[in-house]
């Protein structure tokens, strides 16, 4: 498997993601030049697709929501997120 989408750094998990926003359901979509396709059931507007984002991803690693950060790439597609070190096992595990 590809897992260049993610790195630890400083005791945290760092995911390099890209999003899809206006998709018809939040799922993720495989791995593309060293980052995370996500398809996101929201619209890329007032903030939407980046909470859908957090949401999808605190369910799918079962982190708190409020410890997941957009690093990077808030108004982007390009995206980098930070999850609490308790997530890096289930990340390596990820199979898209």
């Amino acid at each position: 498997m590809d897992s260049d989408f993610f790195e630890t750094k400083d005791g945290k998990l760092y995911l390099r993601v890209k999003i899809i926003p206006g998709s018809s359901k939040t799922e993720l979509a495989g791995v593309h030049e060293g980052r995370l396709r996500i398809r996101v059931a929201a619209a890329p507007e007032d903030g939407k697709a980046n909470a859908r984002l957090v949401a999808f991803l605190s369910k799918l690693f079962d982190c708190p929501k409020k410890e997941i950060v957009i690093k990077s790439g808030e108004k982007s597609r390009l995206k980098t997120i930070c999850l609490p070190p308790n997530c890096g096992e289930k990340a390596a595990a990820c199979q898209p």
